[in-house]
């Protein structure tokens, strides 16, 4: 049966496409003597989420209505919680009411508010690299996707600039996203200014992507709300998939001018219910009680990095210091260029050799042809252990 241009667009992921590399390395390895997959591929953390919320979700889930759909009305207290959170975290005052949208997860806001607000061939832009959802959306929406490429040798600060004054009228939209996904960079607050500035001045909805503003190794995570100007066409997506360790139960949250979350809204109201009232409850609790969670982790990042990093090094594999917890934004080495390897070859190679999943860094854009992602999603020992599995890999080709 046929399926839609569109699909053809959208392509098969790359998580997909890792995913049945895993599958398929699971099924050829699964005796005794085999080593067993360490996916470092996905940003889906082994660290627990705050007790407090799982409590709450649990005592929650015993009453009749956490069962029932949850339409807008029914979400006030989370969006009240979030408002709250506003303004200890930023000191931004926000309407529970005409500025907060619940999400089901971050992902669904960059992927759907494309539907809401353009129309099919208008132009958006997107960085390159990017998380893929920010392309997925406005494949979509059937809308032309301008991209800005992101420069190593610049440290992946994005160039504005770039784009001529003509370019920039022509857009009605921007994805983008620091801290950055997949380069681990926390990013600066006055790039969010200056994009922000020029969506103010040439009619353009600023969507910024921030699951991971409470995740800065080094420096101060930037934030759209602190940039004036912001409710006349800012919008800034948030998550407690990363910082509160809740990423499979799907919560986050909207903050944005008034009409981009009344669009967003309306969208969701047909294509989807909210959270269920107990998922609800515990994302209230993370906000309230355990509101100091994201800070406890980060303790736990930095070693991860620190040593893992230490054990690349050690290898011959040196790679930039991110900002950012999570990720390792790794340059493939010199010997894989030399022998013909790109980024997609050398993962499918290191998965079958090791049983080390990593993520190839063309799949969040052409800015990342060349490069591999690796999260620090389980324990320090079991990250040194992945290092030390490469080493007779590595050897093997220099």
């Amino acid at each position: 049966m046929a399926t839609s241009r569109r699909l053809g667009r959208l392509g098969r992921g790359v998580f997909d496409r890792n995913d049945r590399r895993k599958q398929a390395y699971r099924l050829a390895n699964a005796g005794p003597q085999s080593l067993p997959l360490l996916d470092l591929s996905l940003g889906s953390t082994d660290l627990s989420p705050p007790a407090v919320a799982l409590e709450a979700i649990e005592v929650a889930l015993r009453a009749p209505e956490s069962s029932s759909y949850c339409l807008h009305a029914s979400t006030r207290p989370f969006r009240e919680a979030v408002a709250a959170w506003s303004q200890r975290r930023f000191g931004v005052s926000v309407d529970p009411d005409r500025e907060v949208l619940l999400l089901v997860g971050s992902q669904e806001g960059t992927a759907h508010l494309p539907l809401a607000v353009l129309d099919p061939g208008d132009s958006a832009l997107i960085l390159d690299p990017a998380y893929p959802s920010h392309r997925g959306g406005l494949i979509l929406a059937d809308a032309r996707i301008e991209r800005l490429l992101l420069r190593p040798e610049q440290e992946w600060r994005p160039d504005f600039k770039a784009l001529s004054n003509s370019q920039w009228d022509q857009l009605r939209m921007m994805v983008f996203g620091f801290p950055h996904n997949p380069t681990a960079q926390v990013g600066e607050q006055s790039w969010l200014a200056e994009a922000m500035d020029r969506g103010i001045r040439h009619q353009v909805v600023v969507a910024h992507d921030n699951p991971y503003v409470d995740l800065a190794l080094d420096g101060e995570a930037p934030a759209l709300l602190r940039c004036p100007g912001w409710r006349e066409c800012g919008i800034e997506f948030f998550s407690f998939s990363k910082a509160w360790c809740l990423g499979g139960f799907r919560l986050a949250f909207a903050i944005g001018a008034e009409h981009l979350i009344t669009a967003l809204r309306e969208l969701k109201g047909v294509v989807d219910f909210n959270q269920s009232l107990a998922l609800q409850r515990g994302a209230i609790v993370a906000l309230t009680d355990a509101q100091d969670w994201p800070q406890e982790i980060l303790g736990v990042y930095r070693e991860r990095r620190d040593r893992t990093l230490a054990a690349l090094h050690a290898l011959g594999w040196h790679a930039p210091c991110p900002s950012m917890a999570l990720y390792l934004w790794l340059p493939i080495p010199a010997w894989a260029k030399q022998q013909n390897y790109n980024d997609e070859t050398l993962a499918a190679d290191l998965l079958d050799q090791t049983g080390v999943a990593l993520t190839p860094g063309s799949g969040f854009g052409s800015g990342g042809d060349g490069w591999l992602r690796l999260a620090l999603v389980h324990p320090v020992e079991d990250l040194e252990a992945a290092v030390a599995r490469m080493w007779p890999w590595w050897h093997a080709h220099i």
